[in-house]
């Protein structure tokens, strides 16, 4: 989560830099290697989850975890890995699939983009990213059938994809930390060390209050509520007040002493569900007349992305976060009064999130450890002192315990939440998360 004051900062440098188009011109002076890749290999694993996640209107009971592997000309083989969400990405193909049918797809267009990869050279990723992203998005539709296709849905295809570049691209250019790896143009804005990353809480339509309640008691103090819910515009808000009204009572008299009015905070998130901001508004009505609006953070987006109306007005800060798809839809976003934005390396590509950072999901441990490598390279979230990020994979996974022991990194203090908190300490930053470290289990996905 980036705020604005910090996206504006960075936004002056990215723009001096010369973003997009002429990025590679930016990384020349680097003197970074071009990249051909010789091979490619792709795999998945089924992962199911504990019960259905409900976000979105809808509701996932598994998925996959995807990995790529690309081999340069040079002999360097990487593997980067993926959680797929199709729900998340694109809604319309999520319901009209099964949603076996709907991840097949999504995994059918990492595996035409990596034969595209094979064609392409690149100095970066995020060249390679400029490069190819125009061509997947045309197979992307060309599979699902919709022209109207998502960009998202394109993006959540490629992470797999982009993180195996950017480990090419390190080893390559034999960068051994992500600090390094970092090219010029973003290094001040990715610039920070923060020792803690708080971890948002989420309360998914269907997570049992009792749940929330022991995962208070254990320190979680951001609690990001899940609205949006499925039916007319009238059905969702009042299921939406309903479950704020739940959230609220069930966990409204404990305390915290990672704020410092000793509250807990909420945020929200409504997938971009509400049509009108006059409905939003009624919602946090509601949350004023159960006394929990004073205790909201900031509404991830709330509104269609079609919808242009200005939120400076709302009272809460409002964060942009599908509708973000590159550095234009930021800067749009920000001018219609959004004071944040939701930055997912781990659904939008890492790439990508460098470009609009100038840092959720529910994904798997080597995944959460690339997310907060960015979450905690951005200056701290104001008021917080600390960075935030979204993990919600223990809440969610049945078999989460056995993913944990396929980090390169298992049993690391750092890969372990405590207090509400990731607490970072000198050898996360040295071992960059573990990220760079060999992962027997996913290698092992490519042994014939």
């Amino acid at each position: 989560m980036i705020s604005r004051r910090n996206f504006i900062k960075a936004s002056a440098l990215a723009g001096a830099a010369g973003f997009s188009g002429v990025y590679s011109k930016a990384t020349s002076s680097q003197n970074s290697k071009t990249i051909a890749i010789q091979s490619v290999n792709s795999n998945f694993e089924r992962e199911p989850l504990i019960r259905p996640f409900g976000f979105k209107g809808g509701y996932l009971t598994e998925i996959w975890q995807t990995a790529c592997q690309l081999q340069s000309e040079s002999g360097i083989k990487k593997i980067g890995l993926s959680s797929q969400s199709v729900l998340y990405a694109d809604p319309g193909v999520f319901t009209s699939h099964s949603e076996a049918g709907g991840n097949a797809l999504m995994f059918g267009l990492t595996d035409k983009a990596l034969h595209i990869v094979k064609k392409t050279t690149f100095t970066t990723p995020i060249d390679l990213l400029d490069k190819i992203f125009p061509q997947v998005m045309a197979e992307g539709k060309t599979l699902t059938g919709k022209d109207d296709l998502n960009t998202i849905f394109t993006l959540n295809a490629l992470i797999g994809v982009d993180n195996a570049a950017w480990l090419i691209y390190a080893a390559e250019n034999n960068l051994t930390d992500f600090d390094a790896m970092i090219p010029a143009p973003y290094k001040q804005a990715l610039s920070h060390h923060t020792s803690k990353v708080a971890v948002l809480y989420t309360a998914s339509y269907n997570l049992p209050v009792d749940e929330l309640r022991n995962a208070v008691k254990q320190g979680y103090f951001i609690i990001k509520i899940k609205i949006g819910q499925s039916g007319t515009q009238a059905e969702m808000l009042q299921k939406d007040m309903d479950r704020l009204t739940v959230v609220h009572q069930a966990i409204k008299d404990y305390s915290t002493n990672q704020t410092r009015d000793g509250k807990l905070i909420y945020t929200m998130d409504a997938n971009a569900r509400y049509e009108k901001k006059e409905t939003l508004m009624r919602l946090l009505d509601h949350a004023k007349k159960i006394g929990a609006y004073k205790q909201i953070l900031f509404i991830e987006e709330p509104l269609v992305e079609h919808n242009d109306e200005n939120v400076a007005d709302v009272g809460v800060q409002i964060a942009g976060d599908e509708s973000v798809h590159d550095e234009a839809t930021a800067i749009r976003r920000l001018e219609q009064g959004y004071g944040a934005l939701v930055l997912k390396g781990i659904a939008k590509t890492l790439s990508l999130s460098m470009k609009v950072a100038c840092a959720d999901l529910t994904v798997n441990p080597v995944l959460i450890d690339w997310h907060k490598n960015l979450a905690s390279r951005i200056a701290p979230f104001p008021g917080l002192g600390m960075g935030i990020m979204e993990t919600n994979g223990d809440l969610n996974y049945r078999n989460w315990q056995t993913m944990m022991t396929y980090h390169p990194a298992a049993g690391a203090s750092w890969t372990q939440v405590r207090n509400g908190v990731f607490e970072l300490n000198d050898d996360f930053f040295k071992r960059s998360g573990g990220i760079f470290e060999p992962m027997p289990h996913y290698e092992g996905m490519f042994v014939h």
